[in-house]
């Protein structure tokens, strides 16, 4: 009856994706940890003679279950908890320490069924009296043993999830933030797309802020890597921009001051961020742009649409100290509309293969999509990209977009 790894059955297996506990039942495994060969005979009878059918099987030490549940974790462990190297509620921790996924039912002695109630509290699901139990309670109590251990661990799932939500909603308040204009000098669409991969928020962000001579300041910035740490970093490189403007603090210095915050905020020396900084008075047509190590923009002029990359610098962080970052001036006629972004617009997949759009495949698609209004263009843009990585799962980075249009 007692079996081998290898030959131990499937564990019950989940029947639906959307958080929710819903469990096909297959034949579960079942580690036995007995020291003492007439109580494990008396386990395996039960088995034999239980209408729930079960892998079992039998090892006599916390050492050789160590083992066991380190090469495969069984869906189920019936522990004794007087064994030679583990006494009490230790044996509990122990197991709980190797595979905490894995239900636990404890089996007392006659006289113990306080310390069967401690082990529940300990985190087993459930105990039994040895020489009290029936074969149809044993299968009961397994049955439901790894039911609840499942349930358990579907209500931590969500609750985790939960608490995901909330940190994306506290994140993306302070990575999203609604433009502050004064005037109806310019019109703003702005979009934020978190990557398919992504359960916080990336390191993408941006701004939009008019200051009160009446210059319209936007930012679209990129952290590496993925993660809160870099979506934090990103929070923090957003409002210092915003303030170093309403300071008066624009061009070359500002973004040395930018580096400075994120030299001194970084979880690690790699990390570093990308940017593209524009300013732009109304009525002047022309914008003075600041590129650090960030990609071009999209130039809209009627049904036109042209990809501008003026000079810059490198990215933030990456030269520490010993960089500069040129202040090139970009002409924007009435009606023109500039479109900042980051890269994950145009670095997905095209189709089920390696190739990737590109940005010279980003401005086909814009030049296709030239003659909508701003709001519908950005849109488009965004769906259209999605839809050519759909086949790999969709966007896998993260996507800030800004259009902005001067009337």
């Amino acid at each position: 009856m007692m079996s081998s790894p290898a030959e131990e059955a499937e564990p019950p297996s989940r029947t639906r994706g959307d958080g929710v506990a819903e469990w096909e039942w297959r034949e579960p495994s079942v580690l036995l940890i007995e020291d003492d060969p007439g109580d494990a005979l008396l386990v395996e009878e039960l088995v034999a003679d239980s209408t729930l059918k079960m892998r079992l099987r039998w090892v006599r030490s916390m050492a050789e279950a160590a083992d066991v549940l380190t090469a495969q974790i069984p869906d189920c462990v019936l522990l004794d908890l007087h064994l030679p190297d583990a006494h009490g509620l230790e044996a509990v921790s122990r197991v709980k320490a190797h595979a905490d996924q894995v239900a636990i039912v404890v089996l007392t002695g006659l006289a113990e069924e306080l310390t069967g109630l401690a082990a529940v509290a300990g985190g087993a699901q459930d105990y039994l009296v040895k020489g009290r139990v029936e074969p149809e309670l044993f299968g009961r109590a397994v049955r439901y043993a790894i039911q609840r251990k499942q349930a358990e661990q579907s209500a931590v799932a969500l609750q985790a999830g939960r608490m995901r939500a909330q940190e994306n909603a506290r994140l993306e308040r302070g990575l999203l933030p609604r433009p502050l204009l004064r005037g109806g000098d310019v019109d703003v669409v702005a979009r934020y797309l978190p990557g398919r991969a992504q359960t916080l928020l990336g390191g993408d962000f941006y701004d939009i802020v008019q200051s009160a001579d009446g210059t319209v300041h936007a930012l679209v910035g990129d952290v590496s890597g993925h993660g809160p740490d870099e979506a934090a970093l990103g929070v923090a490189l957003r409002i210092a921009w915003r303030t170093l403007v309403f300071c008066g603090v624009t061009g070359a210095e500002q973004v040395g001051r930018l580096e400075e915050i994120l030299l001194a905020e970084r979880a690690r020396d790699e990390v570093f961020a990308t940017l593209v900084s524009l300013a732009a008075v109304p009525g002047e047509q022309l914008a003075r742009v600041v590129r650090a190590g960030h990609h071009g923009l999209l130039l809209r002029t009627g049904r036109d649409v042209e990809w501008a990359e003026p000079p810059g610098g490198p990215a933030l962080g990456v030269v520490p100290a010993g960089a500069s970052w040129p202040m090139a001036e970009l002409e924007v006629p009435a009606g023109t509309g500039v479109v900042m972004f980051t890269d994950g617009l145009f670095e997905g997949y095209v189709g089920r293969g390696a190739e990737r759009l590109g940005e010279a495949g980003l401005l086909a698609i814009a030049r296709e999509e030239a003659a909508l209004a701003p709001e519908p263009f950005v849109d488009r843009l965004i769906e259209r990209v999605g839809g050519l990585a759909e086949s790999q799962g969709g966007l896998a980075d993260d996507v800030a977009v800004v259009h902005l249009c001067w009337n």
